[in-house]
């Protein structure tokens, strides 16, 4: 057996391959003449629909991923801006916000500042306006700090007030800032009077006061005719305060029976907490020692002129008896 029996090569027909410009040719050809055939035949639509009918969920199945991924940056583009315009807006609703608040303070301190004007033109005494720095961190006591002080002719134990009533009184000066004691602070007393009755009595803070705002009037004998309503006004009596000035309402009456005085609670006029703009008030005995070099220089001025009308008026008339009569029918001569 002849071992050429048993080669494998292909057949003479699959070696003869055609050239690769001869192939291609043949292959543009056969486009050609398919596209031809299916522009005017119309021979691959049914095949096309077929493809596509088979393709469809294939394409679907592809096409979902681009549509989440899609769909996804649209959400996270339309929550962005929906974010921003809601900060915007935000934004915006506090500015408004701050600028009504503004608006509301500037208002109250335009009320403040009118009625410690009027009240200014209506007290017997100088005054001068402060503004409160801040509230004395001391624990014990309740006292605040204003702008003024010695540079501002502010002296120890100058009343202060606000547009209600009595504040408190000036403690401590410095050179550009003073130290104001409060009214319902424990070391505070004030000499009062019902205004209604007269009735006169003490004032005195409580020592519980660090937290509420309320003062006790002291020593009133049981009989006093004091009733929960009635106005407290300062006295006078200690030459600080000028008197008639609004100090307190009376809030309660307590008849106890161990003892022979009225516990008697009010509540200041004065706003302690929060009060910003006040009036220091210069004492009355100040003024009052300011007033009598004045007054005494008047009576001295009023008493020299009278003294020396007195002795113009003596030296005319001894002029007139020193004079001798004239004679009838002569002029007297001068």
């Amino acid at each position: 057996m002849s071992l050429r029996t048993l080669e494998r090569d292909a057949p003479s027909l699959f070696k003869n391959r055609l050239p690769a410009p001869t192939q291609l040719a043949v292959f543009c050809a056969l486009s050609l003449a398919l596209m031809v055939a299916d522009a005017r035949l119309q021979l691959t639509a049914p095949l096309r629909q077929a493809l596509a009918t088979v393709l469809y969920p294939v394409q679907l199945a592809l096409l979902q991923p681009l549509r989440w991924i899609s769909d996804s940056a649209d959400y996270l583009e339309k929550l962005e801006a929906a974010q921003r315009a809601a900060h915007e807006a935000e934004a915006k609703i506090t500015a408004i916000s701050l600028q009504a608040h503004q608006a509301q303070l500037l208002a109250q301190e335009n009320r403040q500042l009118r009625g410690l004007l009027n009240l200014r033109e209506r007290l017997p005494v100088p005054a001068q306006a402060a503004e409160v720095v801040y509230e004395s961190p001391d624990r014990y006591s309740r006292r605040i700090i204003l702008d003024q002080g010695q540079m501002a002719g502010i002296v120890p134990g100058s009343p202060v007030m606000d547009a209600a009533g009595v504040l408190g009184q000036v403690v401590r000066v410095q050179p550009f800032t003073s130290e104001v004691r409060l009214l319902v602070d424990r070391d505070q007393a004030i000499p009062t009077e019902v205004s209604r009755t007269g009735v006169r009595g003490v004032m005195y803070g409580l020592a519980s006061n660090l937290t509420s705002d309320t003062v006790e009037l002291r020593y009133m004998p049981r009989d006093s005719d004091v009733q929960p309503g009635d106005a407290l006004v300062t006295s006078g009596l200690d030459g600080i305060y000028p008197p008639g000035l609004p100090v307190a309402m009376v809030t309660a009456v307590e008849r106890q029976g161990a003892t022979a005085f009225l516990r008697i609670d009010s509540q200041p006029l004065a706003k302690m907490q929060g009060t910003r703009h006040v009036l220091v008030l210069t004492p009355r005995n100040s003024v009052l020692a300011a007033e009598r070099p004045i007054a005494q220089e008047l009576a001295t001025l009023s008493q020299s002129n009278a003294d020396a009308k007195k002795k113009a008026r003596d030296d005319k008339s001894a002029q007139r008896r020193a004079t001798p009569a004239a004679p009838p029918g002569q002029e007297r001569q001068p």
